[in-house]
């Protein structure tokens, strides 16, 4: 009774992206500024996502501060 291998689990983004790095250049040194160009970018990503997110924070409470200012209609 055979049994079959059990697929392997998806291998580590080091493990896809070393040969592609050290492929295109002598090696290590390489290896080393290609991963760092690649944190430089992932950097100014989440900088660009962050400030959205800090405007929708800013705009919201700018709403709130100036509804709690607002007069309200005496009846």
């Amino acid at each position: 009774m055979s049994v079959s291998p059990q697929p392997s689990p998806r291998p580590s983004i080091l493990r896809r992206w070393w040969k592609p790095a050290t492929a295109t250049s002598a090696g290590g040194t390489a290896a080393a500024v290609w991963f760092e160009e690649l944190m430089l970018f992932a950097q100014e990503i989440i900088t660009l996502i962050s400030i959205a997110v800090l405007a929708g924070v800013i705009y919201l409470l700018n709403i709130l501060m100036f509804n709690a200012r607002m007069p309200k209609k005496e009846k």
